[in-house]
């Protein structure tokens, strides 16, 4: 920075607290920093390090909530926790402007994408007519890649992909000109390769604009090839700040080295450790074949296809699909969103039923089997989803959620299936004790944690887990992937992997399936598909994955 320049953003001693029934929680702690016009700052952390509380104090976003704020917050010369409701409302999005992470939650569902610029515009252009502010809402959808922008401009979020609802967020953001671009999140839940995208465009903007960018993350991946510095988080307070390659390369404190070697390398074979001895998969349900425990083939798809709709609006999200799951191992499933992952996960339990092909259980066909059928497999196939919050009722405890499947099979009395309970918490690193505790009352790690606890209840032999860790940070991330580890080793259960986060996949899989348009376009041993991929979609997908470290972008 200039001598005598101005920074974009000045933060002093910033401290957010929020009155609980316990007391004060103070989110942020002290926080300091400053970001120069037109640079990038990284902010990272665990879940509960107060990155995105202190991200919201840039836009006053904790107005009016209770929250507790003091210390100083300048951004592009306006005081913001001084500012009155018109400056308020001035600065926010005219000034600067926040990309949320989810998206459907920002955007109206029944309003076009367009008139939703549109309207922004106007807020802030005063003079501007409708007309020109149809015209910019089309300009910034075009900028941000939105194909026939003109036309999908008329569109509404649903009829937007994930990707983009994402660039039609950012465009959102982009239609005043703001001089800061304050992104929470903004690639979670998005695959590698449209991830790419968004941060390309982000470089590009800057580049371009001179727009002030701070993105909060806790991938450091995303982080590494994006800012000029990052901020570590911890505890509400800054443990450390400096260029990116400086806390990357030679990072000075302890937790900033903790959360450096929990992320997944790309590069990094999985650690093989020895497994016990796998059940037999013969004889436990009536009718399995003998063949099956021969193979050890636990779970088979042949040609397995699903349809959605009928006539010229059917969509065939998963086509002609075959698949072998053995017992104990690990199968790992990538593609891009839209290529059929989820949905042949939720055939291979049967949580949806095929419309064509076959799914064999043991060597018994179970595709075309109706409820009351299935009922004798359901608790050998249970699934782990990727939002233990829409899977957890919160109205009941997590002990009573845990315990379903136990009272769906009807064979332990009440005292054996809170025993039972207690000892699943205690299996996945939760206090027996917080059986009668809700949800809401839980991290969103130890949430997957109760929903793994919830899958392992009925003693399956296969887990589908689909994306179970990609909301989480990176050490969190690390605990629930090595309790899957333990779990597979201690129990022999099979797991099908569903992630978009190639690096994450590698560390548990003893093959990979790679998805595109509905179909397998390639299979095979994990580490031979992620060192010498055939197929161009599978290099294209590897490619696109963030590089934390120089020596892996060049490799």
């Amino acid at each position: 920075m200039t001598a005598g320049t101005e920074p974009l953003v000045s933060v002093t001693d910033l401290s957010v607290a929020f009155p609980t029934g316990d007391g004060v929680v103070r989110a942020v702690d002290g926080l300091s920093f400053t970001l120069a016009r037109g640079g990038a700052l990284g902010i990272v952390g665990e879940s509960g390090s107060g990155k995105s509380t202190a991200a919201y104090a840039l836009l006053g976003l904790h107005r009016d909530t209770g929250a507790e704020v003091s210390g100083s917050v300048t951004v592009a010369g306006h005081d913001v926790l001084a500012a009155g409701d018109a400056e308020l409302r001035a600065l926010r999005g005219g000034v600067a402007a926040m990309v949320f992470q989810d998206p459907l939650s920002s955007l109206d569902p029944y309003q076009a994408i367009g008139d939703q610029i549109a309207e922004v515009y106007r807020t802030h252009r005063k003079d501007a007519s409708r007309r020109a502010a149809r015209e910019r809402a089309t300009e910034v959808l075009d900028r941000v890649g939105i194909p026939d922008a003109a036309r999908r401009a008329r569109s509404r979020p649903h009829e937007f992909s994930g990707g983009m609802r994402q660039r039609a967020l950012i465009a959102m953001a982009l239609a005043c000109e703001p001089r800061l671009l304050v992104a929470d999140e903004p690639t979670t839940a998005l695959d590698v390769t449209v991830q790419a995208q968004i941060l390309d465009l982000l470089r590009d903007l800057r580049e371009e604009t001179g727009t002030g960018l701070i993105l909060v993350t806790h991938d450091l991946g995303v982080a590494a090839g994006t800012v000029d510095e990052l901020l570590v988080m911890k505890d509400g307070r800054a443990v450390e700040h400096a260029p990116v390659r400086t806390v990357l390369d030679t990072p000075r404190e302890t937790y900033t080295r903790d959360l450096l070697a929990a992320v997944p390398r790309l590069n990094v074979r999985r650690k093989v450790v020895a497994k016990r001895p796998v059940p037999s998969v013969e004889g436990a349900v009536e009718g399995s074949a003998e063949g099956a425990a021969d193979t050890g083939v636990l779970l088979e798809a042949e040609g397995l296809t699903r349809t959605f709709g009928r006539g010229r609006k059917a969509v065939t999200a998963v086509e002609e699909v075959s698949l072998t799951v053995r017992a104990g191992e690990t199968i790992g499933v990538v593609g891009e969103s839209g290529s059929g992952k989820t949905t042949l996960g939720r055939m291979l339990v049967r949580l949806l039923e095929p419309t064509g092909g076959a799914l064999r259980y043991r060597g018994r066909d179970i595709g075309g089997l109706k409820e009351r059928e299935l009922r004798a497999f359901r608790s050998e196939l249970q699934m782990v989803f990727q939002d233990p919050v829409s899977s957890l009722n919160p109205r009941r405890s997590v002990g009573e959620s845990i315990a379903d499947p136990l009272r769906a099979a009807g064979r332990l009395g009440d005292a054996e299936i809170v025993a039972r309970v207690r000892e699943l918490l205690e299996r996945v690193g939760l206090d027996p004790g917080a059986y009668h505790r809700y949800p809401h009352e839980f991290s969103g790690g130890q949430r997957q944690r109760v929903g793994i606890a919830r899958a392992l209840a009925p003693e399956p032999r296969l887990i589908v887990c689909d994306e179970p860790v990609s909301a989480l940070d990176v050490t969190t991330q690390a605990q629930v992937v090595r309790l899957l580890g333990e779990i597979q080793r201690d129990l022999g259960v099979a797991l099908v992997f569903i992630a978009h986060d190639l690096a994450v996949v590698r560390q548990v899989s003893d093959r990979l399936v790679v998805m595109k348009g509905g179909r397998i376009v390639e299979e095979g041993a994990a580490d031979t598909l992620y060192e010498r991929p055939g197929h161009p979609y599978t290099q294209g997908l590897l490619a696109a994955v963030p590089r934390l470290e120089k020596a892996e972008a060049a490799a």
